[in-house]
């Protein structure tokens, strides 16, 4: 028994180290082709400092709905304008991170479809690696400055009781949330190698998940809230971490101590997106081009 529980010991040891070394490699891969497209982006200044300033102000344009919207009442849903920018400005901040880091995965289908994937899986480094720091959009940092300033500004506005607690589970939150959409776009990634092309389905959850996590979940149908609590997790993003910094109660049949799931919520979710990137990737058959 003693010799089984060495060996079983020893074998977890090895798997432990080539995990490591894997997300090691994934990450060392991912920087190198990230920072090749950042220099190349640099090379024209003027225009990506266009680009950016172009990418904030279209971002904003659906806050200004936001705010359009408080000229006529003084509240939405029993929230006030500075919850609301706050709940904004948590899932805007987050699901910005998240395109930055993994947008580059909407082209999935297309080189699934065309056989340029071949390209990538020539090379000796991780495959998502790759493709998801391929064609870098530093641009895109425009909408992650664009919620992190209504993030800041719904701050200001508030008057939240902070604690320790409270003050920790914020940055949290924004790291979990923003895990949680790219877990979302690899699972996206992922489903190309069996269907033609799926961005519109994927970005029904990504994007659409965003727009919806803007506005408050008491003015969607309870079926809808619980769908996003167990179905697609995309309440841990920010509706129920939220709510406990902003002192209300979880909506009905929630417990409270949700609020303190997205990082376990997290982890389950990029485990499920490699197994579906692994199971993907081993059922791909080039096109032979």
């Amino acid at each position: 028994m003693a010799e089984l529980s060495a060996r079983g010991g020893a074998q977890a040891a090895r798997t432990a180290r080539t995990y490591g070394t894997g997300v090691a490699e994934a990450w060392r891969t991912y920087r190198m082709v990230a920072a090749m497209w950042i220099r190349s982006t640099m090379t024209y200044r003027a225009s990506f400092a266009l680009t950016v300033f172009s990418s904030f102000t279209v971002t904003f344009f659906d806050f200004v709905v936001i705010l359009l919207m408080f000229g006529q009442v003084r509240g939405l849903g029993g929230f006030t304008f500075g919850e609301v920018a706050f709940l904004y400005g948590m899932t805007g901040t987050s699901f910005g991170i998240a395109d930055l880091t993994m947008g580059s995965l909407q082209r999935m289908g297309r080189r699934v479809r065309d056989g340029s994937l071949d390209t990538f899986l020539m090379r000796p480094a991780p495959v998502i690696a790759q493709v998801a720091a391929d064609q870098f959009a530093l641009r895109r940092i425009g909408r992650v400055a664009q919620g992190l300033l209504v993030l800041v500004w719904g701050l200001l506005i508030l008057d939240v009781e902070w604690t320790a607690v409270k003050a920790l589970l914020l940055p949290v939150t924004i790291v979990c949330g923003a895990l949680i959409f790219s877990a979302l776009m690899v699972m996206g990634a992922s489903t190309t190698f069996w269907a033609q092309d799926v961005a519109e389905v994927t970005n029904a959850f990504t994007y659409g998940g965003n727009t919806l996590l803007q506005y408050p979940p008491s003015i969607f149908a309870q079926d809808l809230v619980r769908g996003v609590v167990y179905v697609v997790p995309l309440a841990f993003v920010n509706w129920l971490p939220a709510l406990y910094i902003l002192g209300r109660e979880a909506p009905a049949g929630v417990p409270g101590w949700a609020a303190f799931l997205s990082p376990p919520v997290a982890a389950v979710c990029c485990g499920l997106a490699g197994l579906a990137w692994r199971a993907g990737l081993r059922s791909y058959r080039s096109t032979g081009s």
